[in-house]
């Protein structure tokens, strides 16, 4: 019985780490598309997300049976729960990257106009996050989660500076609204995958030392 769940068990790791390898490429390639004003790109990403949704309902069919039919407990059970909330969060980063994908394609057949935002830096920092957060999930590092933690801090400052810089350019340039708007709209969409990349995060520190990690409760 016990040799059984910990192949379960490994098969879920392999499961969600596969899919934690595609959303990060997919993230990659929207963020690329953008930056190259690339559409064909941009709508590959967003073919692409209906794999991430088949694969995370099957990650969490597979939870589910494991914890009918095993029972788990302690960190088997940790481990399980935690599967399950990283299998959501890295679902919804693929919508937000194939978000980003559909703006990239509306842009690139606008004009080009300057970023009121230091987009690349902004997506470097998230993109650092997110590969940060699976290799704490691979190797089962806390301490590795804990520095994601504190990057979000940074990616929320860019965020908060954005708005007030895009009304100012929005002011100076009423005919590049529609482009602006997009723009903004980016930049929340990275923001929010910086959150759920958090969420990641917490959860591994959650799966490693059982400690609930949530909002307000940062330590770092």
């Amino acid at each position: 019985m016990a040799q059984h769940l910990q192949r379960e068990i490994d098969r879920l790791k392999r499961k969600i780490l596969a899919l934690g390898a595609l959303v990060e490429d997919d993230l990659r390639q929207a963020v690329k598309a953008l930056g190259e004003r690339d559409d064909k790109l941009a709508r590959r990403v967003v073919e692409t997300d209906i794999e991430i949704d088949n694969m995370e309902v099957e990650v969490e069919e597979d939870c589910l049976k494991v914890l009918a039919l095993h029972q788990p407990v302690a960190i088997d059970l940790r481990f399980i729960i935690a599967v399950l909330k990283i299998n959501n969060d890295l679902e919804r980063i693929g919508d937000l990257s194939a978000n980003i994908a559909e703006r990239a394609a509306s842009i690139a057949k606008q004009e080009r106009i300057e970023s009121p935002y230091d987009f690349p830096e902004m997506s470097q920092k998230v993109q650092a996050m997110l590969h940060m957060a699976l290799d704490s999930l691979v190797n089962l590092d806390s301490k590795l989660a804990h520095q994601v933690l504190a990057a979000d801090d940074e990616v929320d400052a860019i965020n908060r500076s954005m708005y007030e810089r895009v009304q100012q350019h929005i002011r100076q340039s009423p005919d590049r609204m529609d482009t602006l708007i997009q723009m903004l709209a980016v930049s929340r969409n990275l923001e929010r995958i910086a959150d759920h990349t958090t969420n990641i995060a917490e959860d591994v520190i959650y799966m490693v030392d059982g400690e609930i990690v949530r909002h307000g409760s940062k330590s770092y």
